[in-house]
């Protein structure tokens, strides 16, 4: 299993190409079509709806990005399909909306959010319903998260799709449901081999993090997260083989 050259190319549009002010929300559609235009690979969020579907979003509750309340999980597929999206005239997809709007066009990377709440072992339902959507997808596909359990369950399920773990240093202040002693194991990314990744898209804040270092000198691809100006991508890219930006257009290396 490897990331395909294609994920190493493009820059990955974050929550896709979105801007407000021309009436693209995060995750949403328009915002989709909008990177696929502008020759971006794509990033996006799933969670999970109440009855099993993974919907392309990407907070656990509907307050910020919809007129909306309560918690994405405790919504039916077709009901959330029905809620608009602020700023925008999109609503809400399910994966497979998006598969089939992307078709290929675009290498698109999958950020399964954790189900457990601290990280931990209690997954599998959305990771299910993520490998049944993506099973006969023809183009460039990746999954990643930063639970290295639903990582490795998901391997299970579809072992032909290419999984990576997201990192950071998970500092009490960004993960204060997460336990002390389970932040500081994170942080070493003791997961990688066992969960059989084959990538990190990693903090770009940190980036000079020894263990980053280690598995770029191994010949991992190493992608970054969330880039947020030309300055910052240069910097990025010294370690950095890819980044996920928004924010402004980044430049496709010639």
């Amino acid at each position: 299993m490897k990331l395909p050259d294609s994920f190493l190319r493009a820059p990955l549009a974050h929550r896709a190409f979105h801007d407000l002010s021309q009436g693209r929300a995060e995750n949403a559609p328009a915002s989709i079509e909008a990177a696929i235009g502008a020759g971006y690979g794509i990033e996006i969020d799933v969670q999970i709806s109440r009855d099993g579907r993974a919907m392309v979003f990407h907070d656990y509750r509907l307050e910020r990005l919809t007129g909306e309340a309560g918690f994405i999980r405790d919504r039916d597929a077709a009901g959330l399909g029905q809620i608009r999206v602020k700023g925008s005239d999109d609503t809400i997809p399910t994966l497979a909306q998006v598969l089939e709007q992307v078709a290929g066009r675009a290498p698109l990377l999958i950020e399964i959010k954790d189900q457990d709440g601290t990280l931990g072992p209690a997954v599998g339902r959305l990771e299910q319903a993520v490998a049944d959507d993506l099973a006969g997808y023809r183009g460039d596909v990746a999954v990643m998260s930063f639970n290295p359990n639903s990582v490795r369950v998901f391997g299970g399920m579809a072992p032909e799709v290419p999984r990576g773990l997201t990192t950071c240093s998970f500092s009490r202040d960004d993960w204060p449901a997460v336990p002390g002693v389970r932040r500081k194991r994170l942080a070493g990314m003791p997961d990688f081999d066992p969960a059989g990744a084959c990538f990190i898209s990693h903090d770009v804040t940190d980036l000079q993090n020894p263990r980053v270092l280690d598995l770029k000198s191994r010949g991992v691809p190493v992608l970054c997260w969330t880039v947020k100006s030309s300055g910052q991508e240069g910097v990025a890219r010294q370690v950095a083989d890819n980044i996920t930006f928004e924010g402004y257009a980044a430049a496709i290396p010639a």
